[in-house]
């Protein structure tokens, strides 16, 4: 089944007098939505009994969890000491997942730095295939790690490069941000059409079925020539991407994916509008 959910707490979560994340399942649920994608952008700052504690939350209330590991995850990093953090970041916060009873994991591929954008990206393949190896070391290939499209011109995370990156291996499947894509393509998604292209190029190169629950962040971002500058509310008609294109998209192509809002404050209301709007289809 399509999932749809915010991405941590929306400020009406706040105002509502919730500060706990134990709190947001039943707040989720509420609003009738399926789903809820804790950060650890800033690192892996949990103790275990939390993590058990917030699955347990959430299991009772029946949304399913998921995960972004640390937004400083660099595995073009030219310095493999600092490289090899990135795989703790990755491996940190599947542990975490695992404990809340989750099973996706989301994270940022690199950034290009100062060498060519092939030799950035043939050097993240190289260390994602070693990420692989520990995935497997360490048991966690019952989850789903999941490289994001990036938003700014100097991020690897094109569409073409995740794909690249997720035929490594069936335990890495695409988390597509649109409102990333859309950022960096300069307003590239406005048509049915405009979606189907990129998702039935990514099915056509990593199948079907790993393609049918794919992971995804939606949200409308402002951006410039060097693309995304910062995440909107759907409050705004000037940069998009909009949705029921997209849910148009989804629904041709008998595609579930597990759908998080990522908007600026307004996460939960979002998530539920693109909801309603995929079911008024």
């Amino acid at each position: 089944m399509i999932k749809f959910g915010p991405s941590g707490n929306c400020e009406s979560f706040y105002a509502e007098g919730f500060s706990h994340t134990e709190e947001s399942a039943a707040f989720v649920k509420k609003r009738g939505l399926d789903c809820f994608e804790y950060s650890f952008g800033r690192g892996v700052r949990m103790s275990e009994d939390k993590a058990i504690s917030i699955g347990d939350a959430f299991k009772a209330e029946d949304v399913e969890i998921s995960v972004h590991a640390p937004y400083f995850i660099n595995f073009a990093n030219p310095d493999d000491e600092m490289a090899a953090k990135s795989y703790g970041y990755v491996l940190d916060s599947a542990k975490m997942v695992k404990l809340m009873g989750g099973k996706r994991v989301v994270f940022h591929p690199a950034a290009q730095g100062k060498v060519s954008r092939e030799e950035a990206v043939k050097k993240t393949e190289e260390r994602l295939k070693i990420l692989r190896d520990y995935i497997y070391l360490n048991d966690m290939q019952d989850l789903i790690f999941c490289p994001e499209t990036m938003g700014k011109m100097a991020q690897i995370g094109t569409v073409e490069e995740i794909t690249r990156f997720c035929k490594i291996d069936p335990v890495f499947t695409p988390c597509i941000d649109f409102g990333h894509i859309n950022a960096r393509e300069q307003g590239s998604l406005k048509t049915v059409q405009d979606y189907k292209s990129r998702l039935e190029y990514m099915i056509a190169e990593l199948g079907y079925e790993r393609m049918k629950h794919f992971h995804s962040h939606f949200s409308k971002i402002m951006y410039s020539v060097k693309g995304e500058i910062k995440h909107l509310t759907f409050d705004d008609n000037v940069y998009g991407p909009e949705f029921e294109p997209l849910a148009i998209a989804i629904k041709e192509l008998k595609l579930e994916p597990y759908i998080v809002s990522e908007s600026a404050g307004t996460q939960a209301e979002d998530a539920l509008i693109m909801k309603q709007i995929y079911n008024s289809l």
